[in-house]
């Protein structure tokens, strides 16, 4: 696949060894600030955002071999010719098939709330999200979908914790231009009932599968099956949901900091 010739929306900060962060499906790239803060002081950091989330020029790909490519597109444009890639949710498939499938520009691989595979009720999941979508676009409220949202990607003690914030949001999101949540289905469609099995032999970076106790959209036995199939290390988060680098960024940056450093002094 031939990639647009305009880059991803990206920013670089820091100095050090290279390191790309990859959003989830509605995350922007100030999405990780708290922990691209920290990850910077060791290393020279890269966010961007895919195609389909509003800053990034273009359609976004129909399969997430397209958002693979766009990714190595980028690491092309900023002069990269491989950097260590820490993912989260859509991003960490996203990371995967890069890693499979372009296993020379991935030094290691941070695997945030993922799996190898869909599972029948991810498959719901992603219908019910896509539905609460089509109703945005056939001219509903744009909240509403916000509020499937919520509901499904935070743990129920950070939702108590933060209501005023997730109020605040709420409202921000019901004012977004429509293109937004056209790019949030098309994210949807290229991940839906994905299978990356037969794609995993081919990751040989060192790898760590990073698990949120309280997640409902990522099923842990598939976690752990995806670490299994990578030799990956497990970290679990205690108590957060999907939207772990939201809920305990500080927690996040700690852990990849910790293994980062490791394949440093390794490499």
């Amino acid at each position: 696949m031939t990639p647009p010739a305009l880059p991803l929306a990206h920013r670089i900060a820091g100095a050090g060894p290279p390191v790309v962060l990859l959003n989830g499906g509605m995350m922007t790239y100030a999405s990780w600030e708290p922990v691209a803060a920290s990850l910077s002081s060791r290393f020279t950091v890269l966010g961007c955002d895919f195609r389909g989330q509003l800053l990034s020029p273009g359609p976004a790909p129909a399969d997430l071999a397209g958002h693979a490519a766009d990714v190595a597109a980028l690491l092309d444009h900023v002069g990269w010719g491989s950097a260590h890639v820490v993912a989260t949710s859509f991003g960490a498939e996203v990371a995967l098939e890069l890693a499979a499938t372009a296993p020379e520009r991935v030094r290691s691989l941070i695997a945030i709330t993922a799996m190898d595979r869909a599972t029948p009720e991810f498959v719901r999941g992603t219908a019910e999200m896509r539905n609460a979508l089509a109703a945005v676009l056939a001219g509903g409220e744009r909240g509403r979908f916000y509020d499937v949202l919520v509901a499904g990607v935070y743990s129920p003690e950070y939702r108590r914790a933060e209501a005023a914030a997730l109020a605040a949001r709420r409202a921000q999101v019901d004012q977004l231009p429509l293109a937004w949540f056209t790019g949030v289905d098309a994210l949807l469609a290229a991940i839906d009932g994905f299978d990356l099995g037969a794609r995993l032999p081919g990751v040989q970076c060192p790898s760590l599968v990073v698990i949120a106790a309280a997640d409902e959209v990522i099923a842990p036995e598939r976690s752990h099956a995806l670490a299994a199939a990578l030799a990956a290390e497990e970290a679990t988060h205690p108590t957060a949901g999907h939207a772990l680098v939201t809920e305990d960024p500080a927690w996040i940056a700690g852990v990849c900091l910790d293994f980062l450093e490791r394949q440093e002094r390794r490499s």
